[in-house]
């Protein structure tokens, strides 16, 4: 992607604020929140049956996470994605957990079938658990995926026909015909929970100001790596840097986004 790409995606997220509805897991749910404000956009965060529908048909873009899953919570996913689906507004799939039990799978797979999935984010375990590419998840940690990570999600996003997102040392974005890689990050990234989750709310900010899926989630993950980097620097550790990812995010100008964006194509 070009600078001025960056520079006007972000430009243009921080002047729409969008809404972003999310249906996520009790553990990081207050983290999503908080970065989807530092990243431009508000979050509201919904699942009760009652109101999922009403909530989706206002908002920007819808993010699903499965960090908690339980049966009423995939009734409110399917009903939320219907109405985001109806609005064409964008949808965004958090696997977490994928191939680690029997219920996490086949919910991700139902969610794959009845809705129109825009972007699936997860990790290179789930990605390759989903692809058939014998990923392996524990709990809700990737433990890795054998073979070309980059060539199992473009051949996977074009089957499924929606944009891949392995999350990573190096991210890799694909929607089965373009495939970026980001650069951006650092390792304090992966010594706290729930980066993943938010990488997902940022993504759907993203996707709520950007027509295109692939480059909104290519601009998302490089911006929140390049937010990471510029957090460790101070950090003495997990707690500060968390607060550190926070500040450095809702302080990242377009111009140093735009700078700082490490993007390659494979």
């Amino acid at each position: 992607m070009r600078s001025k790409e960056l520079t006007d995606l972000m430009k243009t997220v921080r002047e729409k604020h969008p809404l972003v509805h999310h249906i996520t897991n009790y553990v990081t749910v207050n983290d999503c929140a908080n970065i989807t404000i530092c990243a431009g956009g508000a979050p509201v965060m919904a699942d009760a049956p009652e109101e999922v529908a009403e909530m989706a048909a206002v908002a920007g873009a819808l993010v699903l996470n499965i960090g908690t899953l339980n049966a009423a919570q995939v009734d409110s996913m399917i009903l939320a994605g219907t109405m985001a689906n109806e609005r064409q507004i964008p949808v965004i799939l958090d696997p977490v957990g994928a191939g680690a039990t029997r219920f996490r799978t086949e919910t991700v797979q139902r969610l794959l079938d009845e809705l129109k999935i825009a972007v699936l984010k997860g990790n290179a375990g789930e990605i390759g658990v989903l692809a058939g590419a014998a990923g392996k998840v524990r709990g809700v940690d990737s433990h890795g995926l054998a073979g070309d990570v980059a060539g199992i999600a473009k051949d996977y996003a074009k089957s499924a026909r929606l944009v891949v997102s392995v999350s990573g040392a190096t991210d890799i974005i694909s929607d089965g015909k373009r495939t970026l890689l980001v650069e951006n990050g650092h390792p304090l990234m992966g010594s706290i929970s729930g980066t993943g989750c938010m990488a997902a709310s940022v993504t759907g900010v993203f996707c709520a100001a950007c027509e295109d899926p692939f480059k909104a989630s290519v601009a998302a993950l490089a911006a929140f790596g390049l937010a990471g980097e510029r957090a460790a620097v101070g950090a003495r550790g997990p707690l500060s840097f968390k607060v550190a990812l926070f500040d450095e995010l809702a302080g990242l100008t377009p111009a140093a986004f735009a700078r700082g964006a490490r993007i390659t194509k494979v």
